[in-house]
């Protein structure tokens, strides 16, 4: 019975060395793109999963396989940016510069001068665009880190982006309105008074050069 119980103890402590070893072996794998996050000790239901109708509870932290980032490299002095309503569109008058995650520069409305319009929330724009302006106010600068499923997807958009391309923009709120009409800010040129001449002294006739 001795060696039973030995072959017993030997036969445990190899299973929780091989878990311990196949545990530490995924905890360090590296992701490709999703950092990983970590998971509570105690998982509970959380706002938004509680039991609603028919609709049973759900336990557990809620896992987000991608995520919009950004950075407000300015804030606006302007008014807040507004969202679209059903029948009443908000356009955005923006400035941006498009770079793919290798500092490639793909596009840029500020090399070409001409400010970007487009409707808020009415999908035509990529959907890191319909959400990544939220909270600015106009005059705003900010950068998007963009993954790839919030931009053109897995397919990309040959032969400038490729398939699952992340993307960085560098976004500017010039302005908005109900029309889709470029919406700027006007620079007046200050005005120079010219300075106040002082008189001048009569010439005598005989300083007149002939």
């Amino acid at each position: 019975m001795r060696s039973i119980a030995a072959v017993l103890v030997l036969s445990s402590i190899a299973v929780a060395c091989a878990q311990s070893t196949t545990q530490s072996t995924a905890t360090h794998r590296p992701t490709a793109r999703v950092p990983r996050l970590p998971v509570p000790t105690a998982p509970k239901a959380t706002e938004g999963v509680a039991a609603v109708g028919s609709m049973p509870a759900a336990t557990g932290p809620a896992t987000p396989l991608y995520t919009l980032r950004f950075i407000d490299l300015k804030l606006g002095t302007g008014e807040l940016a507004r969202t679209s309503a059903p029948g009443a569109l908000v356009f955005y008058t923006v400035h941006y510069t498009g770079w793919l995650t290798n500092g490639t520069k793909f596009d840029s409305s500020v090399d070409r001068n001409e400010p970007f319009v487009f409707p808020v929330g009415a999908k035509r724009v990529i959907t890191a665009w319909d959400t990544g302006f939220a909270g600015m106010r106009v005059g705003g600068k900010r950068r998007l880190i963009v993954p790839y499923q919030l931009a053109y997807g897995a397919v990309g958009h040959p032969p400038d982006i490729p398939a699952k391309a992340d993307m960085i923009f560098d976004v500017e709120l010039l302005g908005q309105g109900d029309t889709p009409q470029p919406v700027v800010p006007t620079t007046t040129t200050p005005q120079v008074q010219p300075a106040p001449s002082s008189p001048t002294p009569p010439t005598r006739p005989e300083e007149h050069q002939e």
